[in-house]
Parts: C-alpha cells; structure tokens; sequence
C-alpha cells in the first residue's frame, strides 16, 4: 500500500510554526522572557538590548534558577511547570504556562542561557542555534537565571526582512517593559539599550511605578479610583478630563497582574468621560482587576493579552460607575496625593460671609416709543436722526455692494476650469461659513477649502527655504516645558539637528525638553501638540530616511499654521492665499489625499432651478 500523503511535521519545522504565533518581532520575546522570570520569583529583573533586539535580548534574574535536566527540558514543545492537567487552566496564577515560548524562540534564534539554583555549587550553560543544542556544560554563574537571544530569526531571511526600524522596534519593546512594570511595582526593573541605562526602577508602590515610568508631574493629572465586590476588585487610577489628548497613550487594563487589551473595558471607561472630554480625546488611565480565576480564560489567545470574564456585563457597569464615582469625587476633592490643595480651596473670608441678592434697576421713566426731541434722560437717549440717517445710507451703500458681488456669480457659464493667476487677481472671493472660499473662474465656480489651501501653501514654502537655508526661528517669550518619557528624548536627540533646521530652539534637562524658540510660521501655542505629532512621525520614520523626517515636520507645522475653520479671512488675504494655491504644481489635493477645491459647472446651477 502507497504511503499516505499526510505525515508528522519534524520538530522543528513545528517549533518554527509555532515560532509564527508567539515570536512576531523582538518584543515578543521581550514579553515571553521576562515573564518567565517573574514566574521563577525574581525580584530584580535587568533586560538588555541591543539594535532595537535585533542583535541581542538578554534577560537576568535573581530567581530559583534551573538544575541540568529542567534547563534541557525547557527548551522542548509544551514543556511546562506550570500546569499538570486541564483543570488547572482555570486556576492560573502564573504568567506563561504553555510550554511553548523557549521553544518558539530557541527555532528562529542564537540562544544561550546560563542558570543556577541555591543547592547546586556549579549552574548549567546550554547553547542552542535553530532548535539543536550546540553545547550544554557547567558552569560558575549566579543564582537565578540568564537568558540571551541574538540573531532573531537568522534563519529565516523573509521575517527578518519585516522587521522595522531599530527606533520602532525599541518602540515595541518599551511598551512590553512598560507593562510589565506597572503589572508589578514591587519588582525591580532594569532597561539598557546599547550599552546605556534607559530605566532603573527601584521597589515602589503603584503610584510611584507610574511616576518613574511617565514622569512626576503625571502624578497631578491623575486621580484615584476603587471598587470592590464580591465579584471583582478594582484599583488604580484615571485621568483628570483636562489632561485627555488627542492619541491614545498611556491607556493599561490588567487582570490579575497581567496585563489585557479590552475595546469593551476601554468603552465603560470613555462612557464615563461622556461631557467631560472633547471627541476624539483619550485620557490615561492604570486600571487594575483582582478576580478569581476561575472566572476568567486567559488562554484565548496565543500572547495572552486578551481575556474573557464570565460576566463581562458586570465588569463593564461596575468599571463605568466606578469611574464616573472617580470624576465626581474630583470635583470635590481633586487632590491626587491625598492631601488639600491651596489654591482650590475656598478662602476662608468666604465661608460665613452671607449672600447678597442681586438688584435690578429699572428707570420707570423710559420710553422707547417717545420721541427723541422730547425730553427722555440723557443716559438712555437715542442719536440724533440725522446720525441714523447717516448709518442708514453707510448700510444701503454696503447692501449695493453685496448685490454687485453677487452679481459676478451670474455671469458662470459652462467650461473647463483655467488655472491662470491673472483671472484670479480679478475675481472677488467670498468666505462661505468662515471654512470656504467661493469665487468664479473661467465660468465656473470655485469652492476652496481654506485650511487645507493654506496648510498646502506653507508646506511647499517651507520646503522652498530648507533647500537654501535653516528656518527662521521665533524665540518664546516664555519658554514651554515638555514631559517625555526616555525613549522620546533620545528620539530628540537623536534628530536634534534637523529639529533645529526647522527652526526649533531646543534645550535638553532631565526628564523634560525646553522649547526656547518656535518657526517663524508658526503662529499656534499649542507646543506640546505639535510635539506630540512630531515625536510620533519621528518614531515611524527611518531614521535614515532625511528629507522625509523634514517633510514630515514641515506638514506638521505647515498644518498648525494654516488658518483653521471658523477663521474670518480679509478680501486681500483670500486673493493671496488663491494666487499662491494655483501656482503650486499640484493644488487639487493634500499630501494625505483630501481635496483642497472643487468646481460647480454653470450647467449644474442651472439644473439645480429646471432651466
């Protein structure tokens, strides 16, 4: 009989399937890594990295450690410590619990892991390249356990290929160390990027995690929340409405110290927010749950970072009262360190002073219907007629004129739209809801959008002045301090020279970047929105990639300098912004697509009244 066509995978082809779900880039292994540690009852963990862990992952705890045959065995498939059967899937107290990560890793990776527990007097080392075990030895090591991974995916060129910049993967990698820090202040932690100390966290309190991760000044922008039930206890802390931004950020939910994504959780929350916050604004928030395990499945999903509760209505209306009890108390009481604030306190002078009841003076002699010559009382009496004749001719003259400008839109006919500038210098422009210009060209009409007209004129003039010079810089007249977290001052840092070819003037202390000076164009105060945009194109961009970091910066400025929507336009200034749109080599859309004007034929008007 033929042999059949389905077969066993080897085991490492298998470990590099598998590898497909757990090992997505090195954050992942980030993740699996130091949950491993935590799990062996470390309490200072130090993660190194090197290239963004595209060279190195090394992870280094103090833990129980391994003896020679559990350091072998855990290296194998669906090898674990954590859980004997079935039932034990619903009592998990731990991190990992699959059998599969070391595995994973070990398939797409260099790895070389040294440990020791307490009773040995020699520790185990074990090299291991794509799933085959180079060399296993003893070794003099501490106790507790380290692991290095090198070469992430080696092996396999196609994923490595997909693998972004170093900045971006950092990027990943500090949120994974983010969570599981916060997951667990009474851990210490330690981040080294290429040989430099990025976080040194020492053993503290939630709160006080939060504020080494984010910076002090978080702290007052916090308040607390808690609720406990018989069902599920909550803890943690939101954001004061004010300090909601326009990107999410800094937004964490943990279960039971692991940390979860929950578009349902984040919506009770925002629910709470409802009046409080602009649309499209997302507050922080540290949000931890405490519930019994048997009434959640943490094992849904390969990263584990989604969990499903039993009762997933109650956790929601127990969240968004809990939350909205929060925000009430704040106004009350809007102390985060639990102690009085001064100045929102009531002064004392106040708080037995009586009320006084508000008068109305009525003059019982007024009479609108009287005649001016008449004798009404000086404070309340009319202009003279011939001053209201006056006004009266001023506003027919005003009218006459409205009534010749609109007049000009009679004359559109039907044809194809010119873009000569000389036509535009002789039309008159309109501002229709202070958001379009209306005017008429080549017998159509024109309907530009002036926000994005503008934002597209400034951007093509500021790359005009870098090809020549730096920009000009505005100094502040008082400077504006930005709180950044270490990863986004060394973004600045690293880009210091081409911010300041824009025409920024900055200066770097601590935790925090000083904005001494603005571009010439930038005519906005919100400093630290731009920045936020800033740093966010910087951390998507290739660093290598030059004029598309300064394009990307000039769009930015470009687009908080153009006037906005709602903006009242003078006649000179409208038939400036169109002579400038129509010179550009291509005016008809934004750099992000949109459509900066469109055209109304004469024939639509006229079908528009069934002519």
């Amino acid at each position: 009989m033929d042999a059949g066509r389905i077969k066993l995978l080897p085991d490492h082809v298998a470990n590099q399937i598998a590898a497909g779900e757990v090992v997505q880039r090195p954050a992942s292994v980030v993740k699996e890594l130091m949950e491993n540690a935590l799990d062996a009852g470390a309490d200072h963990i130090k993660l190194i990295i090197k290239d963004g862990g595209k060279s190195l992952i090394q992870v280094v705890d103090n833990g129980m450690g391994m003896n020679p045959i559990d350091a072998r065995m855990a290296f194998e498939r669906h090898a674990t410590s954590k859980i004997a059967n079935a039932t034990d899937l619903f009592q998990l107290q731990t991190k990992g619990f699959r059998g599969e990560a070391l595995a994973s890793i070990a398939a797409v990776a260099h790895v070389e892991m040294k440990t020791k527990t307490t009773n040995e007097a020699l520790g185990t080392y074990l090299k291991i390249e794509g799933s085959k075990i180079i060399k296993q030895e003893p070794v003099a090591t501490q106790e507790g356990t380290s692991i290095a991974v090198k070469n992430l995916f080696y092996n396999i060129p196609a994923r490595r290929k997909f693998l972004k910049s170093i900045q971006v993967e950092m990027r990943h990698v500090n949120e994974e160390f983010y969570r599981l820090a916060l997951a667990h202040p009474n851990i210490a932690f330690t981040l080294i990027h290429n040989g430099q100390i990025i976080y040194q966290l020492p053993l503290s309190n939630r709160l006080q995690r939060i504020s080494n991760l984010f910076g002090h000044k978080l702290q007052a922008q916090l308040v607390p929340l808690k609720e406990e039930t018989d069902y599920i206890k909550i803890e943690g802390f939101i954001g004061k409405p004010e300090f909601a931004k326009r990107k999410r950020g800094l937004q964490y939910f943990f279960v039971n110290n692991r940390y979860i994504k929950s578009s349902y959780l984040n919506h009770a929350l925002l629910t709470a927010y409802e009046g409080l916050i602009k649309e499209k604004s997302y507050p922080p928030y540290f949000i931890y749950f405490d519930i019994a395990p048997k009434h959640i499945d943490v094992n849904i999903h390969p990263t584990k970072t989604e969990v499903k509760f039993d009762d997933e209505q109650t956790v929601y209306s127990i969240l968004k009262v809990a939350a909205k009890h929060s925000l009430g108390q704040f106004n009350l009481s809007p102390s985060m360190d639990f102690d009085s604030r001064p100045d929102l306190e009531v002064p004392y002078d106040f708080k037995n002073k009586a009320p006084k009841i508000p008068a109305i003076n009525v003059d019982p002699e007024f009479n609108p219907f009287k005649d001016v010559d008449e004798g009404l009382p000086a404070k309340i009496r009319p202009q003279k007629i011939e001053k209201n004749l006056a006004y009266w001719d001023a506003f027919m003259k005003e009218t006459d004129q409205l009534s010749q400008n609109l007049s000009d839109f009679q004359s559109v006919s039907s044809g194809n739209l010119s873009l000569d500038i000389e036509s535009s210098l002789n039309q008159q422009a309109f501002q229709f809801k202070q958001k379009y210009i209306i005017t008429s060209k080549d017998q159509q009409l024109l309907i530009v959008h002036q926000h994005r007209a503008h934002a597209l004129v400034l951007f093509h003039k500021l790359l005009q002045q870098l090809k020549h010079e730096s920009i000009p810089s505005q100094q502040l007249i008082f400077p504006v301090e930005i709180q950044l977290l270490p990863h986004e001052l060394n973004l600045l840092k690293t880009n210091i020279d081409k911010i300041i070819q824009m025409g920024f003037d900055l200066s770097f202390f601590q935790d925090a970047v000083l904005v001494k000076g603005v571009p010439m164009q930038l005519k906005t105060m919100a400093i630290t929105h731009i920045f936020e945009d800033i740093l966010q194109e910087l951390d998507l961009t290739n660093p290598d990639s030059l004029n598309q970091i300064e394009e990307k910066i000039a769009l930015i400025i470009a687009e908080k300098s153009a006037v906005k929507s709602g903006q009242k336009l003078e006649s000179a200034t409208m038939q400036t912004l169109l002579q400038d749109l129509f010179q550009l080599p291509e005016p008809a859309w934004t750099l992000k697509g949109k459509k900066v004007f469109t055209t109304i034929s004469s024939k639509q008007i006229d079908l528009k009244f069934d002519l």
